[in-house]
């Protein structure tokens, strides 16, 4: 069976689609992925073949491209998946689609008549009537409207920003206009990559979600000498990293990260990731890391202080680390909630830290009792997830 697996955006977006790669290839499947040019060298060191996949999503986020509107970049991804996606999926059996809005991933499957999935990494983005939707460009939603509104209202976003692309390009291949572009991309029966225990999905809606647990690509990647060295010198350190958020300001961010940990007694493991966070002064007590077996390394910190990615929360829990999370956009606020209501660390409030607001959530994360919730949640996570898929998509 030939698969190919389409996403775009971060690595929170790639890395899971990457992991649900290599199952279905030790299942026996050929598989391809479609994905950003950024993430060549993570297909590369688990020898998936990659088809490079829109403009870097780093070069976007970072600014270091000129900006583009939303709409321009919306219609970019569409005539996208119908070009290079599309050429991809050629003799291909099934198609995987997840990542930003992949409209027109559907459309693909459609007209080569293969079997069409999509795929989500948090229960946020579906519709339901337990939560509200995240903001999408647009106009801001109204502050006095009902969940049933706001659902509707954000498929009316996505319409603006994707519809008219995608049925010019689904008219040129002889297909019929969609109307709800959000709808038409999730399915009936989408498919929900989030561990059951942090991202549970409440029924109650008109979906049919397939929940199979979080992909995780497994970490066999050695720690460095030197990281190793320093987590042998003394005391587990606290770990501070905002993966491909940028962070704006980020050497503030860093400054009062560090002062907010040594304030708690800890050392500090600073994180670069694409903020660029770096030391604050030559003391011996700090570290900083770029790319790391994060599955490997917060098995040996005191805390994890991040952003709230899906990835992320799901690596610090499925580790028994507690949790600072500094939530930025989208599902990271949720996310937030959902560690201080499982008690395994603490949501942060709002996104931009403060030596003050991050020690007050550093004292929550660093109690012995935060510490022992931890613990007991980490044992429930699930590790099946790319192995239910696999199945699922294979038939077996």
């Amino acid at each position: 069976m030939r698969v190919l697996l389409s996403t775009y955006g971060s690595r929170g977006d790639v890395e899971p689609m990457v992991g649900l790669a290599v199952r279905l290839r030790e299942f026996g499947a050929e598989v391809r992925v479609c994905a950003p040019p950024d993430f060549a060298e993570l297909l590369a060191g688990v020898g998936v073949p990659l088809v490079p996949f829109g403009r870097s999503v780093r070069a976007l986020v970072t600014g270091a491209t000129p900006a583009a509107s939303a709409s321009r970049i919306a219609a970019d991804l569409v005539a996208a998946h119908f070009d290079i996606v599309a050429a991809a999926a050629e003799g291909c059996d099934a198609l995987v689609a997840s990542g930003l809005m992949p409209a027109g991933a559907r459309s693909v499957a459609e007209k080569l008549g293969i079997r069409y999935v999509y795929a989500c990494f948090h229960p946020f983005e579906l519709p339901s009537p337990h939560y509200s939707p995240s903001q999408r460009p647009g106009p801001p939603f109204p502050p006095d409207a009902d969940n049933r509104t706001l659902w509707d209202l954000d498929a009316e976003k996505v319409n603006a920003l994707y519809g008219a692309a995608l049925n010019t390009h689904r008219a040129a291949i002889g297909l019929p206009p969609v109307d709800n572009v959000r709808d038409h991309v999730f399915t009936d029966q989408p498919w929900l990559a989030a561990d059951p225990t942090l991202g549970p999905w409440q029924e109650l809606t008109n979906l049919d979600v397939v929940q199979t647990g979080a992909w995780i690509l497994p970490d066999e990647r050695p720690l460095a000498d030197e990281l190793v060295a320093f987590l042998d010198a003394g005391a587990p350190p606290v770990y501070v990293g905002f993966g491909s958020m940028p962070m704006r300001a980020s050497k503030d961010v860093a400054r009062v990260a560090v002062e907010a940990i040594r304030a708690q007694g800890h050392r500090v493991l600073v994180g670069r990731g694409w903020a660029d966070l770096a030391l604050i002064d030559d003391r011996d007590d700090c570290y900083a890391v770029g790319e790391v077996n994060q599955q490997a390394l917060f098995g040996r910190v005191a805390a994890v202080v991040h952003h709230g990615g899906a990835g992320t929360t799901t690596t610090a829990a499925r580790a028994g680390a507690p949790q600072v999370v500094v939530p930025q956009l989208v599902d990271q606020p949720r996310w937030a909630a959902r560690v201080a209501e499982l008690g395994i660390g603490a949501a942060h409030n709002g996104p931009i830290p403060r030596t003050e607001s991050l020690s007050a959530a550093l004292e929550t994360a660093l109690a012995p009792e935060t510490r022992a919730r931890a613990t007991t949640v980490a044992a429930t996570i699930r590790t099946d997830g790319t192995t239910v898929a696999a199945k699922l998509l294979l038939g077996s």
